[in-house]
Parts: structure tokens; sequence; C-alpha cells
């Protein structure tokens, strides 16, 4: 069952590149507290890796014979549905988006890059800044999974973001942590319903080595028969672009959440990035949560709240850059 209802939806499109992503802004029912000249603080939320929704659960909506159905079916509510809502009860407004060729949005996931990805993210941040209703000194973004990685990627170089949460990230190479995965999900059939995963759990060191020689593409072969050619610029700009190397060049608050059955990214990744953090001068939170996976599906409302409360509190007000000050400014 969805979570109840909370705040004001509103569907919202925005321009990446030569394409047009879609999503939803999510605004408490509640108006912004005095002072606030009617704005909310408001955060970014980045899905996992694989084709998700803006929900963050896996999109078997535009690939239905890629994941499983009936019961099989990818879980919901998704993680990022769930912390809008719980952010939006808090007070702060919340915008999550399809990704390329995933839900109604443009492109193709299999052939979009991780850099792509990045940008992306950045014309979501943009757009929103575009809004009456935004507090653009009290910005927040929370990355799940792969969207850590491009969570730290958009912080570093932008000075208006107050805090991150970081859900289930990886530390090091992605080549290591999808060895590391495959094991842990062979061992326990984790997420073995999905036919894109049983194939990439199948072909990962044949998807590496050709990664590794710099070939351009790799067909996937799922057990059904079909091929999903994958853009291998993708994978091996996750294979160059650790997060513990993004980790030690951001000064920002930062919260780390990790599920200890995590089966995508073991929580020994959550611990490394936190030690980098630290070298970094960061304070950074860790918190494991116990008897949850990759996508803390098993964690109770209550503890969802806990995350979202924990973020919005960490929200404060930046000093913005000229362009952003006479942005907020502008009547």
């Amino acid at each position: 069952m969805y979570p109840r209802r909370v705040g004001q939806p509103k569907e919202i499109t925005f321009r990446a590149g030569d394409l047009t992503l879609a999503g939803e802004l999510l605004l408490p029912d509640a108006p912004p507290p005095d002072g606030r000249r009617g704005r909310y603080p408001f955060v970014v939320l980045l899905p996992s890796w694989l084709p998700r929704d803006r929900d963050g659960a896996f999109d078997d909506g535009s690939h239905p014979t890629w994941f499983g159905s009936g019961r099989d079916a990818p879980a919901r509510p998704g993680l990022l549905r769930r912390i809008a809502v719980a952010l939006a009860d808090r007070g702060v407004a919340s915008v999550r988006y399809d990704p390329r060729g995933c839900g109604t949005s443009e492109g193709a996931w299999q052939a979009s890059e991780l850099f792509a990805r990045i940008d992306d993210a950045r014309d979501a941040l943009g757009a929103m800044r575009g809004r009456r209703d935004l507090d653009l000194a009290r910005t927040g973004i929370l990355g799940h999974g792969e969207g850590a990685t491009v969570a730290l990627s958009v912080a570093i170089a932008d000075p208006a973001v107050s805090a991150l949460t970081l859900v289930g990230t990886s530390a090091r190479s992605f080549r290591d942590v999808l060895r590391r995965g495959v094991a842990a999900r062979l061992a326990s059939s984790a997420d073995h319903a999905h036919q894109l995963v049983v194939a990439l759990d199948r072909w990962s060191e044949d998807l590496i080595e050709r990664t590794d020689r710099h070939e351009p593409t790799f067909a996937l072969r799922l057990p059904g028969g079909e091929e999903v050619l994958l853009n291998l610029s993708a994978w091996r700009q996750a294979f160059q672009t650790p997060p513990f190397a993004l980790a030690t060049m951001l000064h920002r608050s930062v919260a780390c959440v990790h599920g200890a059955l995590d089966r995508w990214s073991l929580p020994d990744e959550s611990r490394l990035l936190v030690e980098a953090l630290r070298r970094g001068d960061n304070e950074p939170k860790l918190r494991i949560v116990e008897g949850a996976g990759h996508d803390l599906a098993e964690l109770a409302d209550a503890g969802i709240a806990e995350i979202a409360a924990d973020l919005a509190s960490r929200l404060e007000a930046r000093s913005l850059p000229p362009v952003l000050l006479a942005l907020q400014d502008a009547e």
C-alpha cells in the first residue's frame, strides 16, 4: 500500500540536453514558516542503479519484460516516494524525476552515460531554481545507490547545496562494487525475480572485460532471449569515478544510511565513504539499518520519517552566489 497522501503534487518537465525529462514536485500542505517569503526548503531525490522510475522503484512500466510481474513485481512504494512524503510532512518540498528512458521521460536508459545523468541532476536543480515557491538557500540532495555518486558530483561544484543524505552508497570503483554485489546476490537470489538483474549477474565479468577494453557496446542477453544493448561508456565512467575520491573534495553536511542486508552495495562501502569524508574535514553521520536491504523496503514509515527529519534539520541557509541571489530576489 502507498503511504498516505501528504502535500501538493505538481507534474513538472525540464530540458536535459536534447531531451525532456518528466517528474513531480511535491509541496507541503502547510505554508512556509514566517521569514522565508513564501518559500519552502527543497530536496532533489536521485534514484539508484538500473532503470528506475521517479519513485525509486525498478521501472517495469517502461521496461515490462526486464522485471518480474505479479508477486515478483518491483516493490512499491519506492524509497524516493516514501522520502518525498515524509519530507512534505516536515515542511520540505522535493523533486523527483524519471531518468532518461524511464517513466515518461525521453531517451533510452541503456544508452545514457553516467556523466549525462549527472548533468540531468544539475538541470533538474536549475529548473527548480526558477520557481518562486522554493528557497534557493536551503537546498538538499538525497542520492540512492548510483544517485549518491551523482549527488556528490553535483554538490562539489554547487556551493548553494546545504546538505546531502546518501542511501546505500558505494565508495570504491563500481567495478569492485559490482563484483561484490553479484556475489552477494548469487548467494541469496536477491532480486533474481527480475530478468535484467539475472542477466547482469550472469554476464558481469564479460561486461567488465569489454568495458576495460574500451569496447563501445555490450549486448546483454536476458534469460528470455531479449538483448539489451548497453553503452559501455556509462560503465567505464562509473568504474573511473569512485565516490571516495569525490568525498575528499566535499565540505558539506552529509549523512550516510545503509541497509545491513544491502546486496547491491555492501555496508562497508558507507563506512569507507564516511572515513573519506572525515579526511576532508567533514563530520558525517552513519546509520546502519538492521534487517533492511538496498531499497530500505523493510524499514517502517517511522524509520523513513527519521531519515527525512534528519535531512530537513540540516537544510541550513547557505550564502548564495550572485547569480542565484539575484534570481531569488527577483519578483
